[in-house]
């Protein structure tokens, strides 16, 4: 095999392990809803245990992206690739530690009845799981025009989030015996809003991967303000 050869297997091998990250962030994600949804404390500590996992895997991402930096020493397109592959990865990571927190507050409710049926936050997640599964697709086709779209359903989940909140401190102010109880479902709609910033993140490393332009993308929001 050539030189060429294997520097290119080595980053398909990053990218492939970038896409496995971006799994196993998704799945989290998506069990830490149910464990939500089903008050379900073994799920919760499963969720827990399995962030070890997802740990080991973006440490190893960026073990690789930094010996391909100094073993190789990459120029353009493919130093952009692996400076992005490194940065998504510690995104991916974040996004199952906040997975893996709501997890954590699964186990602190115990059995106490939700404040208010979960309606919104499901949909938080079902916006930012659409969110992350598109970006990883822009990073594996290095589409910044897609990229620069997904971010744009950000608005989405801050506008969920912020209609949880404002119920939620009504309900506090209203009675403050449900203080506790609003306080783990803001904490919930919280995490789960940091995970779509954190799509909002790697959608601006594909950006920079496709184009060599590092820029913060607005929000439809912040567009406005302009």
């Amino acid at each position: 095999m050539s030189i060429r050869s294997a520097f290119d297997q080595e980053l398909e091998d990053l990218r492939d392990d970038v896409l496995r990250l971006g799994s196993m962030a998704d799945t989290a994600t998506s069990l830490s809803m149910r464990a939500l949804k089903e008050r379900d404390r073994s799920l919760a500590r499963q969720i827990i245990a399995d962030d070890e996992n997802i740990n080991r895997l973006r440490f190893k991402i960026e073990e690789d992206c930094l010996g391909l930096l100094a073993r190789q020493q990459p120029a353009a397109r493919d130093l952009r690739f692996i400076v992005a592959a490194m940065h998504i990865g510690l995104e991916l990571e974040r996004m199952a530690d906040y997975a893996a927190g709501i997890g954590v507050i699964v186990l602190r409710m115990g059995d106490e009845p939700f404040l208010k049926p979960l309606i919104d936050l499901p949909r938080m997640v079902e916006i930012s799981q659409d969110m992350l599964r598109r970006s990883l697709d822009a990073f594996v086709t290095a589409d910044a025009e897609e990229a620069m779209a997904i971010t744009q359903r950000d608005d989405e989940v801050d506008q969920l989030y912020n209609q949880i909140f404002r119920e939620m401190v009504s309900f506090m102010i209203e009675d403050p015996h449900t203080i506790t109880r609003g306080m783990y479902l803001l904490f919930c709609a919280h995490n789960i809003e940091r995970i779509a910033d954190r799509v909002t993140n790697i959608c601006e490393r594909v950006a920079f991967m496709a184009t060599g332009r590092m820029a913060e993308i607005p929000s439809a929001s912040e567009e406005g303000l302009h």
